[in-house]
């Protein structure tokens, strides 16, 4: 099973934005999202943005991450 964990978009790009997430970046498409900009939070899965959640939102996921030890499969 994924984990899509909320990202922080820091830079956008035509069709792509680079996002933060915990400690690493990456790039994600937004064929599937509009009206997205530096600053917003997106769920991505692979390099693929698949929905924006609120800053609040995004928080809560984040806290309730930070809290879990998941063991790896």
């Amino acid at each position: 099973m994924c984990l899509a964990i909320p990202s922080k978009v820091i830079k956008k790009e035509g069709q792509w934005v680079t996002v933060k997430s915990l400690d690493h970046q990456h790039r994600a498409n937004l064929c599937l999202l509009k009206n997205v900009k530096v600053g917003d939070y997106l769920l991505v899965h692979g390099d693929l943005a698949i929905n924006k959640v609120s800053k609040k939102e995004a928080a809560k996921i984040l806290k309730l991450v930070s809290q879990q030890s998941c063991p790896s499969h």
